[in-house]
C-alpha cells in the first residue's frame, strides 16, 4: 500500500515509517520540517501543516491509508492552537481520505481522554470520554477522537489507539523533561506507589501498524478505540526511577502530598495566565492529576481484534535506552 504518516518525522511517527517501509509499503510523510532522517529507509519527505487541508490534499493525492500521528501534546498552551491542530488537522486528515477515496485512517489518541481525575486500574474499553477536562489536550483529543469515530464506514474504516507515555531513544517530551527535573537529584512525586502503564515506542509503532494491517484485510477494529500498552504496568516512582537510571541520572525519589501539588499547579497557572510567561509551567493542574493518580489499562481488545502483543518488553526496552541514550 502507498500510506501517509501524518508527523512522521516525529518520535512516533517516524518508527511508524519505518515498521511500514520494513514491510514493503511505500511510505510518504507528512510534517512541517524535512524528515531527512528516515530518508535511507526510501520514506519521501513532504512539508507542510496539518492546518493547511489544501498542502494535506495535495500530500494524499494517491494514498491507499493515513496513519495520523501529527497532534500538539504538552501539559500547557493557548487552547486555540489546541484546538486549531488536534481537532481542526483531524477534520482536514478525514476531508482527505473523502476527497481521494482513501479507505483507511488509523488515528493516534490517548488515554487521557477517559481521565476524568481519579484512579484508573485496569480500564478498558468500556470506560466512557471524560466529561470535563483540566486542559485542552486531553479535551481536544477526545473531539478529535469523536470525529474519526463517526467517520468510520463502508468506505472509510478507521480506528483511534491511546498508547499510554510512549518513550525510548529520540524521545522528544517525557524522558526530557524528567532529565531536567530530576538535576537536582531529587524528584517530588506526588503519588511514587501508584501504578501507571507505559509503552516503548517500538511497540507503539507495532500496534499502528497491526491495526493498519487489520482494517486492510477485515473489519474488527473498524469505528473503535483502543488502549494501547507495554502490558507492565509498575509503581510510578519506579519505572521514573527505572527511566533515569538507564539514562545514567541518579536521582532519589519522595513523595509530596497530592493537594499540595495541586495547589502548587493551581498558582503556576495563574501566574502564567496573569502574566503571560514563556514556556510552560513547572507544574499544572493537568500534570499533578496525571501523576497523582494510578492509570493502568487492559489492552487485551487490542490482542483480540488486531493482534497486538508488544515484542519488547519494558526490561529490553530500558537496555536498549541505555546503550543508545537520548
Amino acid at each position: 500500500m502507498k500510506i501517509l504518516v501524518t508527523g512522521g518525522g516525529g518520535f512516533l511517527g517516524s518508527a511508524v515509517c519505518r515498521k511500514l517501509a520494513s514491510k514493503g509499503h511505500e511510505v510518504k510523510t507528512f510534517q512541517r520540517r524535512p524528515a531527512t532522517h528516515l530518508e535511507s529507509f526510501g520514506i519521501h519527505s513532504t512539508e507542510g501543516d496539518i492546518t493547511d487541508p489544501d498542502a494535506l490534499l495535495a500530500a494524499a493525492e494517491g494514498c491507499d491509508a493515513i496513519v495520523h500521528t501529527a497532534a500538539k501534546a504538552g501539559i500547557w498552551g493557548s487552547p486555540e492552537t489546541y484546538r486549531r491542530i488536534n481537532v481542526g488537522g483531524t477534520a482536514n486528515v478525514i476531508a482527505a481520505c473523502s476527497e481521494h477515496g482513501i479507505s483507511i485512517l488509523v488515528h493516534t489518541s490517548s488515554p487521557s481522554v477517559v481521565h476524568a481525575g481519579g484512579d484508573i486500574e485496569g480500564g478498558d474499553e468500556s470506560l466512557p470520554l471524560a466529561k470535563h477536562f483540566s486542559a485542552p489536550y486531553p479535551e481536544t483529543k477526545a473531539e478529535a477522537e469523536r470525529l474519526v469515530a463517526a467517520a468510520n464506514s463502508n468506505e472509510l474504516k478507521t480506528t483511534a489507539l491511546r498508547p499510554h507515555l510512549i518513550w525510548g531513544p529520540g524521545d522528544p517530551h517525557i524522558l526530557p523533561r524528567l532529565v531536567e527535573k530530576a538535576k537536582g537529584g531529587t524528584l517530588a512525586l506526588p503519588a511514587p506507589d501508584k501504578m501507571i502503564d507505559t509503552i516503548f515506542v517500538e511497540n507503539a509503532a507495532l500496534a499502528h501498524v497491526k491495526a493498519l494491517e487489520e482494517l486492510a484485510s477485515g473489519a474488527r477494529c473498524a469505528g473503535k478505540a483502543y488502549f494501547i500498552t507495554n502490558n507492565e504496568p509498575m509503581p510510578q516512582g519506579e519505572i521514573i526511577g527505572k527511566l533515569l537510571a538507564a539514562l545514567g541520572v541518579e536521582v532519589k525519589i519522595r513523595a509530596v502530598p497530592a493537594g499540595i501539588a495541586s495547589t502548587a499547579g493551581a498558582v503556576c497557572e495563574t501566574l502564567w495566565k496573569t502574566f503571560s510567561l514563556k514556556g510552560e509551567p513547572p507544574v499544572t493542574r493537568f500534570s499533578v492529576e496525571q501523576l497523582a493518580t494510578a492509570h493502568w489499562f487492559d489492552a487485551s481488545a487490542a490482542e483480540r481484534d488486531f493482534g497486538y502483543t508488544p515484542t519488547v518488553s519494558i526490561a529490553e526496552a530500558l537496555s536498549i535506552l541505555s546503550r543508545q541514550g537520548l
